[in-house]
């Protein structure tokens, strides 16, 4: 099968009659594309970004409609968006209770187990120990090295010219990824048990850098609430997938 990897050639192109029957699209800009009369049965869309635009079918706006479903599905999700220190420290408890659930049930031959190019549980978690260490340590209490060795990094950041010496090579005992995780967790309960709405609305850099914007640490604690959730629901789709095949 083709791949087509960092291309712009079909930007502004029409297809006509044309089959992409079990084609993959990863990390792609497909904004602004029109499908017109087209058989979508199967069609599976998965965005990080949903509820930052708009997603058109059948001259509806689903995006509303999906957020709901989500929220349904995962009580305490709404609360990703919190602007109080109440609402932020509720949403936490939430996703971290949420998350205790999926790990607890989660037997330990599948725990590295992954549906193709997505990562595992094991991986997850320590992805979610790197949010943490970017978002809090990092962000905001601005701690120059702030990422433990475990961290699973995301795809193309050696392109962008991070540091991966950084992390170790030889992936960790799942033992190992459980204790530096639930420190992790323990660290963002103790910080939002005395943060403020003043110091909510304090402003820091950006701890991945790469433009000017200067979030709130308001801003960086959604943020990490954001990945919990999105993780969360990426992890559990997996699994329910692997259980039935």
């Amino acid at each position: 099968m083709t791949t087509y990897s960092g291309t712009k050639q079909f930007e502004g192109a029409t297809f006509v009659r044309t089959s992409f029957k079990g084609a993959t699209l990863r990390f792609s800009d497909v904004s602004g594309v029109r499908m017109r009369g087209v058989d979508v049965d199967g069609l599976d869309i998965d965005s990080h970004d949903l509820l930052f635009g708009r997603l058109l079918v059948n001259g509806v706006d689903v995006v509303p409609l999906v957020e709901a479903e989500l929220n349904r599905q995962f009580p305490g999700r709404e609360l990703q968006n919190a602007q109080t220190p109440e609402g932020l420290r509720e949403g936490w408890v939430a996703v971290r209770s949420a998350w205790q659930t999926t790990v607890a049930d989660t037997p330990p031959d599948l725990v590295d187990a992954h549906v193709e190019d997505e990562w595992s549980l094991a991986q997850t978690l320590r992805h979610l120990v790197l949010a943490t260490d970017a978002w809090l340590r990092g962000g905001i209490l601005r701690i120059r090295q702030p990422f433990h060795e475990i961290g699973q990094i995301f795809t193309g950041a050696d392109r962008m010219g991070f540091d991966m010496s950084i992390f170790r090579v030889d992936p960790p005992a799942y033992a190992e990824i459980l204790d530096v995780r639930a420190e992790r967790q323990r660290m963002v309960t103790d910080y939002l048990a005395t943060v403020t709405p003043e110091i909510l609305a304090e402003e820091r850099d950006n701890p991945w850098g790469g433009d000017d914007r200067q979030p709130s640490v308001g801003d960086c604690l959604r943020v990490i609430l954001e990945e919990e959730w999105a993780h969360l629901r990426y992890i559990r789709r997996d699994l329910a997938r692997i259980r039935r095949a």
